[in-house]
């Protein structure tokens, strides 16, 4: 059956693409969904497949050890304001809270990772088996983008830098050359509707990685659903990092971006 890999599947493109690849790679696909997060579609295409609740670490590792897996990505968005529901907390959960320096997401799964370590599967980067959703610098869209959209980029991108690196959120939302919104810990989609209420239509987005990023922990992503945000908040571009992030579902994102003259911005810095 070659070799095995645990896939955690959160919301999103991203598990069924780590999935599709590692098959085609000749992996093993043992899954676990996360109750409420993933996508139920995914069961049917998994070689093992039992859905966990995120708040239950003891059985997520029960059930990789019971398969075999000694290795395993994350793969996909977890909301992260589970830990604020402490009532339903299992009690493993509440001690890895403990374990963590803060309560931030990043330090949340870094201590389950270090715990995995521990129970003998260990987290690995999930870029190789993604590397065709990562894009080269450019200007993706017909729409390009005008001088103004470009000082609004250049604006926000140091600012983004800055907040991804305080593990703040890795997305800031400008308009005119003035910060809208910062990502918080609603995520990206979520603070793009947010900015264009306050700010009506004509946003420009910025998403960046930090300067040290651990795709294990985190692997910022964009895709259809954030071009669906832009659509809604009636923003005018989008710009994000490249050779830094995947781009989920390319083709149809660049589709709706060109009927609605949205920019999609890639470039490197």
């Amino acid at each position: 059956m070659g070799q095995r890999i645990g896939i955690i599947a959160g919301s999103g493109e991203f598990p069924s693409l780590v999935l599709h690849e590692a098959q085609k790679s000749g992996y093993f696909s043992v899954v676990a969904g996360i109750k409420g997060e993933a996508d139920a579609r995914i069961q049917d295409k998994a070689d093992e497949f039992e859905w966990i609740d995120v708040k239950d670490v003891l059985k997520l590792i029960s059930y990789f050890k019971k398969n075999g897996i000694n290795e395993a990505i994350f793969a996909g968005k977890i909301d992260p304001r589970v830990i604020y529901d402490k009532e339903k907390l299992e009690n493993s959960s509440v001690w890895l809270l403990a374990q963590a320096i803060d309560k931030r997401p990043a330090s949340i799964i870094k201590a389950v990772i270090d715990f995995m370590a521990q129970e003998g599967i260990e987290v690995k980067d999930p870029s190789a088996f993604i590397s065709s959703c990562f894009c080269q610098e450019g200007v993706l869209t017909e729409t390009q983008p005008s001088p103004d959209i470009k000082k609004d980029i250049v604006f926000g991108w140091e600012i983004a830098k800055a907040i991804a690196d305080l593990d703040i959120g890795q997305t800031v939302i400008i308009k005119n050359q003035a910060i809208v919104a910062l990502e918080g810990m609603e995520g990206t989609d979520e603070a793009i509707e947010r900015g264009g209420r306050l700010a009506g239509e004509g946003t420009v987005v910025v998403k960046v990685s930090r300067s040290s990023q651990d795709a294990r922990i985190d692997l910022p992503a964009v895709g259809l659903s954030t071009v669906r945000s832009l659509v809604k908040a009636k923003s005018q571009a989008l710009c994000f990092e490249a050779g830094e992030m995947p781009f989920f579902q390319k083709d149809e994102a660049i589709s709706l971006a060109n009927t609605n003259k949205i920019s999609i911005v890639v470039i490197k810095k």
